[in-house]
């Protein structure tokens, strides 16, 4: 196993790979019950999404691990399943097999760009100063998800945002992140999962014996419940996507805004990781990108024939690499724990999302450490990089982020006298960003 996956190279071992998948899967397995609640507004049975869910989070992130060899997590993307149900099936009035099969086509492009190393090119064109704004907005990004998710920032009519109640639920989560941050700085192995595990049955007792959950776990009073143990597979969504249907020469707008809005997605995630994680090679590029890339294509593709929207490169997967997680070894351990849950899914119920919100909240902090790479008196690198790292919390998107990122570095190079820094893969970069804007 060593040999394979090659982890005493990246100065790891066996139990420490281990722990960072399966601290990994602990922070990414929600995906398995959201997204189904999800896609089931655009008519698709919840069971049969499950079931693809879970086996499109294992299949791609083995994949990833063995053929990629990179420590990323890949499964049904956020947001692009709200595209998927809200935009093109309940707003275009797409028929969900036609949308499945848009999602088949998207992922053949996908690979035939891989394949062709055209995808690798936009990675290598994307500046280092705004990888280093980059992986530091999407440090953000999961921190604000983490708070958010244990209800210590709320929505605010006259402020936009700010603190929520310090109540049962929010006092939980202060104590779950006061003994994370603890174990992190003792430089405990285990200490993200550890803290999961701890949050988990300090939150028992809500809703049980004191406090009420329901303003967070969806009108559930308690947050920690148990609902069986398992649950027979639904496989009625494999191979129910209309290829032909999805080929009608009106779908063309909706398979490029689906083209590039994974394509945002993906990359500037896998760049925000990789440079976070320091998962580079000798010229500072994030290592593996060809193999990355092709993984992320099979995983949309394949996708499209189980019956789920776009897989893609979970920003989740920095817990593990918190946690030590270098090699193909961490993506492969999660990816083997999603296997069971195609019968066992009820078991996601016993962990509530503000045991895995400490975890999310502290790897903002590990992310937070390219900023100072960042030249910051070069002003038309670092505000570029400042406006990319800013916009992805504020706007609660990380394609914003890199849209305004990539369009205000272009310009304030263009006009610093600095044109010979824009190469030709970038202009096609800020071309599909323009198109990301005038699409939404």
């Amino acid at each position: 196993m060593g040999k394979l996956f090659g982890y005493a190279d990246e100065n790891s071992n066996i139990r420490t790979e281990i722990l960072a998948g399966i601290t990994t899967f602990l922070t990414t397995m929600y995906i398995i019950v959201v997204n189904p609640s999800i896609l089931s507004a655009a008519g698709m049975p919840f069971n049969g999404v499950l079931t693809a869910t879970a086996l499109v989070s294992a299949f791609s992130s083995i994949l990833m691990g063995l053929y990629a060899k990179n420590p990323i997590v890949v499964a049904p993307g956020m947001g692009l399943n709200a595209f998927f149900a809200y935009t093109m099936v309940q707003g275009m009035g797409i028929a969900w097999q036609q949308a499945l099969g848009a999602v088949f086509w998207a992922g053949v492009i996908f690979l035939l760009l891989s394949l062709l190393n055209i995808r690798t090119r936009f990675v290598l064109a994307i500046p280092h100063q705004l990888r280093y704004g980059l992986a530091a907005g999407i440090g953000l990004f999961i921190t604000l998800i983490g708070f958010k998710n244990a209800g210590f920032i709320t929505s605010n009519q006259v402020t936009v945002i700010g603190r929520g109640a310090l109540d049962a639920v929010s006092l939980t989560f202060l104590l779950g992140l006061a003994l994370s941050a603890l174990l992190v700085a003792r430089q405990i192995k285990g200490a993200l999962i550890f803290g999961i595990v701890a949050t988990t049955l300090a939150a028992l007792p809500i809703g049980r014996l004191y406090g009420d959950a329901s303003a967070i776990n969806f009108g559930n009073a308690t947050l920690v419940s148990w609902q069986g143990l398992v649950s027979m597979p639904d496989f009625s969504l494999v191979l129910q996507l209309d290829l032909a249907g999805s080929l009608n020469l009106s779908f063309i707008p909706v398979l490029f805004t689906l083209l590039f809005t994974d394509m945002f997605d993906s990359i500037s995630t896998f760049m925000g990781v990789t440079e976070a994680g320091s998962l580079t090679d000798s010229k500072g590029n994030p290592r593996n990108i060809r193999e990355s890339m092709i993984v992320d294509a099979v995983a949309t593709t394949f996708s499209g024939l189980v019956g789920s929207s776009p897989g893609t490169a979970y920003i989740e997967s920095a817990t593990g690499i918190a946690q030590g997680g270098r090699t193909g070894l961490t993506a492969f351990v999660a990816g083997v724990l999603f296997l069971p849950f195609i019968f066992l899914s009820p078991l996601l119920s016993v962990v509530p999302a503000i045991a895995t919100a400490p975890a999310l909240v502290l790897v903002g902090v590990f992310m937070m450490e390219p900023v100072v790479k960042i030249r910051w008196k070069h002003y038309e690198d670092s505000i570029p990089a400042f406006l990319a790292m800013i916009l992805m919390p504020l706007s609660f998107s990380i394609t914003q982020g890199i849209v305004w990122g990539f369009l205000s570095w272009t310009i304030l190079q263009l006009f610093s006298g600095k044109r010979d820094s824009i190469s030709p893969a970038l202009l096609v970069i800020d071309l599909f960003a323009i198109l990301a804007l005038v699409a939404e």
